[in-house]
Order: C-alpha cells, then structure tokens, then sequence
C-alpha cells in the first residue's frame, strides 16, 4: 500500500509564548516547533501499516524552511520520502486553503490512504482532511482511534471515538481519508541508523504553480477564515473559598448559585 501522511509544525506547547505585535498571532523568533501531536499518532498508525502490508509512507507538509526539520524527523522514523509544500503564498491559510494545497499534491501521485491528525495544536481547525477528502472525492472518518485493513487491503474497519465512552465503528473503501486522534498507539522514537538514513531520503519541493493552482487559492489570499488578533486569557480576582466541612460548604453554595449568580 500506498500511504500519505500530513504532518504540520506547530509552536511546542510548553514554550514561553509571545504575542506578536500585531497581535494577530504568536511572536515565532526563537520559539521552538514540534510535529503536531495528534500528526505522530497518524504518522506511526501508517508506518504500522505499511509494514504491515509491504508498503511505503509519504510524508506532505506545509509552511516555511523549518517544516524541513519536522520531515526530516518523519524520514528518520521511517517515511520513504516527503514533500514540502515550501511556497510564501502557502503562509497563513485556513483549512480550506491549505486543504486545497495539500489535495493538489496529494493528486499528483496514487495513494491507497491518506492519514492526518484529527486537529492542530495551535489554531485548531480540526477541518483540514475533511477538506482534502473533498478536494479528492473520497469518503473519511474523524476522531479516528482504531484502523483494521479488510477485503485484501480494500477496505477498512474504523473505530471512531463518540461521547460519553461510546465508540462508532464503520466500515470505508480505499481509497479514503483517515484524522487520527492522539492515543491511538505509540509513536516511534528515531534510531541513530534511522537519522543517518533520512539524510540521504528525499525532500521535493512544490509551489502553487507545481500543483496548478493560483497563488490567489492557497495561503491567506485563499482562505475564508482571518485571525483578527489573538490573546492570553484574562486572569483577576474573584475566586471563592467555601469555609466548613462538606455539609456546610455546599449548603453555602447553594445559596450563592441562587442569590448571587441566579442560576437555580
């Protein structure tokens, strides 16, 4: 099989944040990246696969020369090769303009599977495969967290994770679109041979023009969506500390939700 997998590089959660001056995003000069996480479940799930079934995993990706580094670690744990959607027009889309981009690449070759993450860590879309299986008129599943092959690797047997413990299973033909969800399995660490071995893999290139598409349909000229600004949450006083054992404290409770907040 045939396996495609879109990764992004996001901003490491756990590093100081900035606001950018203009507030309409993160100050990104000297913040550390990461792969997406819920992108590494979806990219160990297909390399279980393709040694499973025999098969090779593409690595796509899209954004600056630092998404480099993100494939890099994705050839290391053992993608055959990658693509690096590398254009500026790419910059600042939403999931329907960088969606588009990565169908459009996607197009360019034949895959049986292709694999996301379920959502990204830093703005969340949570659309983007669902706009590429649009883009690629296939069917796909969301909140992904079990894939069995069946029919000889022509179909497979999804589980998806609903609410409240309960789970949906379904059944798709390949080719579809798979959004993995973060827990699914183990993500693999890079061996040194493995590290070694991603220097020599290849990394292409492509611009909109490589795709056929407009510069006009991809990053930010593209999208429907704007981020007008963003912002830490507010933080202030007002919290309250309920005196007395449980008895008391929540009788006290109580009387606050009906005489102060109003909600009972």
């Amino acid at each position: 099989m045939k396996i495609a997998v879109c990764i992004k590089q996001v901003p490491n959660t756990e590093a100081r944040l900035r606001v950018r001056r203009d507030g309409r995003w993160l100050e990104e000069e000297d913040l550390p990246f990461i792969i997406n996480e819920s992108d590494e479940y979806a990219l160990e799930e297909g390399l279980r696969i393709a040694e499973k079934t025999g098969g090779e995993v593409v690595v796509f990706s899209l954004g600056p020369d630092r998404v480099r580094e993100a494939l890099r670690k994705a050839l290391a744990v053992g993608a055959a090769r990658a693509v690096h959607l590398a254009d500026p027009a790419f910059a600042g889309g939403d999931a329907l303009a960088t969606g588009r981009a990565l169908a459009a690449a996607l197009k360019r070759d034949s895959f049986d599977l292709v694999l996301t993450g379920s959502q990204s860590d830093d703005v969340g879309y949570g659309g983007t495969g669902s706009v590429v299986a649009g883009h690629l008129g296939w069917p796909h599943v969301w909140l992904v967290m079990g894939v069995e092959l069946e029919e000889g690797n022509r179909a497979a047997k999804v589980t998806r994770e609903m609410e409240s413990g309960v789970n949906e299973v379904s059944r798709v033909q390949l080719p579809a679109v798979l959004e993995i969800q973060a827990g699914l399995n183990h993500p693999r660490y890079a061996s040194l041979k493995g590290i070694m071995a991603a220097k020599k893999k290849e990394i292409a290139t492509a611009t909109p023009a490589d795709l056929g598409l407009d510069a006009a349909q991809v990053g930010e000229a593209g999208s429907r969506l704007e981020i007008v600004s963003v912002a830490f949450p507010a933080s202030g006083k007002g919290a309250q500390i309920l005196q007395g054992d449980a008895k008391a404290a929540a009788t006290a409770l109580v009387e606050k939700l009906q005489k102060e907040a109003r909600v009972l």
